[in-house]
């Protein structure tokens, strides 16, 4: 089974910069996205093309902004959008959908705000509800948790560790401690799992010429309950593919179960 997990930084221009020619090299079974930038409606009207998929949407109470998708081809169980907590289900964050052997959660956390940290602690409360509300899943069955998390974990993770630590809304221990928490509940940061040491961004600064210079963040993540870890075929960083500030990043699984 082959996921992939994309914020796509509005899918109206993803469809303008060869998303669909993407879609198609990738070949997903399931593809999530992240930042979708769009209402419902007009996320079906984008992705109308595509075929033999079934498409679930969570687009936020503001129009043009935040947005996630799932597009699967594997019909769910059942899908359930956001958290059940109204304070952070008003920009359409979460979707989680229930397949025989899992739940596949995907999710666009809340950016902490370039300008002064101001949504620092918003962020904090968010981590901790979004926590409870896996933990919850969990009981039912193993949970994959893909999307942007909005936070890079290990100075392995960005460019500039010593510039950002701190500073940086993305790089704070604050965010740091809220996906350790995650990874002390019993899941497994998949990319880092299999490649330990290498170094791998999934978003670049649309400034600068920072994509060109590979001066990233790796802030895009498919974290696998510990119950999967063993089904755990292939995880990847796809930087070769445009269209976005951020890249695809990719999780396979064996079909055993």
């Amino acid at each position: 089974m082959r996921m992939i997990s994309w914020n796509v930084n509005g899918i109206r221009a993803a469809i303008k910069k060869d998303f669909r020619k993407s879609f198609e090299q990738m070949e997903p079974d399931i593809i999530c996205l992240q930042e979708t930038k769009a209402q419902d409606d007009q996320v079906l009207e984008a992705l109308a093309e595509i075929e033999n998929y079934d498409l679930y949407s969570n687009s936020a109470v503001k129009k043009g902004y935040a947005g996630t998708a799932i597009f699967t081809r594997i019909k769910p169980l059942s899908v359930q959008c956001d958290m059940g907590h109204e304070e952070h289900d008003q920009e359409g964050r979460v979707i989680a959908a229930w397949f025989e052997q899992f739940i596949l959660v995907t999710v666009y956390t809340p950016n902490s705000g370039q300008q002064g940290l101001k949504r620092l602690d918003y962020r904090q409360r968010w981590d901790r509800e979004f926590l409870k509300y896996i933990q919850l899943l969990e009981q039912e069955k193993p949970v994959i948790i893909c999307g942007d998390l909005n936070v890079c974990h290990r100075p392995i993770d960005i460019a500039r560790p010593e510039a950002n630590y701190n500073k940086s809304a993305g790089y704070t221990q604050v965010e740091i401690d809220g996906l350790d928490n995650l990874l002390a509940a019993g899941y497994i940061d998949s990319f880092r799992h299999l490649h330990p040491d290498t170094v791998k961004y999934s978003w670049w600064s649309m400034r600068s010429g920072a994509r060109s210079r590979n001066i990233g963040w790796r802030i895009d993540y498919f974290l696998v309950s510990q119950a999967l870890q063993a089904r755990i075929e292939k995880a990847e960083i796809l930087n070769e593919v445009m269209g976005s500030d951020h890249c695809p990043v990719v999780l396979e699984l064996d079909s055993a179960g």
